[in-house]
């Protein structure tokens, strides 16, 4: 086999340790042109995407990249949208089994963890490619709150304070960095699990819409992104505390106005 013929097979190692199919496979969510953005707060998880509508006659309400898996657990998908269905398909039928089994609904670190072991095995079986998709999962858990985990085509997952995926992910995760460290007072880089509860359900958000807006260097139109939110919080409405849903186009206008008004 040449040396350049590596990539050829999902399964088999290149001399240096790498599998190169699985690092196309990132190369897929990198090059999708989406950004996503996550932030958790003291009783709040946001995500936050771009809506790309590219022709006039499509249908804009079809087009979403946020998904719901269970009434309290939602999603945003970075990459290849045909994949990320069918991994939203997959996670559903893995928290309904897990009801169907245990009599309660299955908490979001418990979902991430059965994904992440499912996409492991897509990059170990020759009869299937890795997903070319990144997931990020928010939702509340009984016990510790608002949880935000992301999800990756090699099969690692870990639990996030704020997080980003996609395009320009770097200098998204760097302008968060720079924000948490500045949250409670400056303590930010000491304790950043106690200034992430200093975030109240409506700084969530605006971290979040800042965040995308100074990576893209746009200011965003209602219509241009979408957000998903799990909250807790006093501020959310009491029929929909704790539940998934994605914010309507006029809510979505009023987080932006508040955040442009603060500028």
């Amino acid at each position: 086999m040449s040396r350049t013929s590596y990539d050829r097979y999902l399964t088999v190692f290149s001399p240096e340790g790498r599998l190169y199919q699985v690092e196309y496979a990132f190369k897929a969510i990198s090059g999708s042109g989406h950004t996503a953005i996550s932030v958790r707060g003291k009783d709040t998880a946001v995500v936050i995407t771009q809506k790309k509508v590219p022709d006039k006659l499509l249908d804009a309400s079809t087009i979403t990249h946020l998904f719901s898996i269970t009434p309290t657990i939602g999603c945003v998908m970075t990459g290849l949208i045909a994949d990320a269905r069918a991994q939203v398909a997959r996670a559903r039928s893995e928290a309904a089994d897990f009801r169907y089994k245990f009599g309660h609904e299955i908490t979001p670190d418990a979902l991430a963890r059965r994904l992440a072991n499912i996409n492991q095995v897509y990059t170990q079986r020759a009869a299937m490619r890795p997903l070319g998709i990144a997931m990020i999962l928010i939702g509340i858990d009984p016990e510790f709150g608002p949880q935000c985990f992301k999800l990756d085509p090699a099969g690692y997952f870990v639990g996030f304070h704020a997080t980003a995926a996609g395009q320009k992910q770097q200098e998204a995760m760097n302008h968060l960095e720079k924000k948490w460290k500045k949250l409670d007072a400056g303590k930010g880089a000491d304790d950043p699990v106690a200034a992430g509860k200093t975030l109240s359900r409506a700084e969530v958000i605006e971290l979040a819409i800042e965040a995308m807006s100074t990576v893209h260097a746009t200011d965003y139109k209602p219509g241009e992104i979408e957000i998903g939110i799990v909250s807790d919080g006093d501020d959310e409405d009491p029929k929909k505390r704790g539940q998934w849903r994605v914010m309507d186009v006029a809510e979505v206008e009023k987080h932006l106005l508040a955040y442009a008004e603060k500028d």
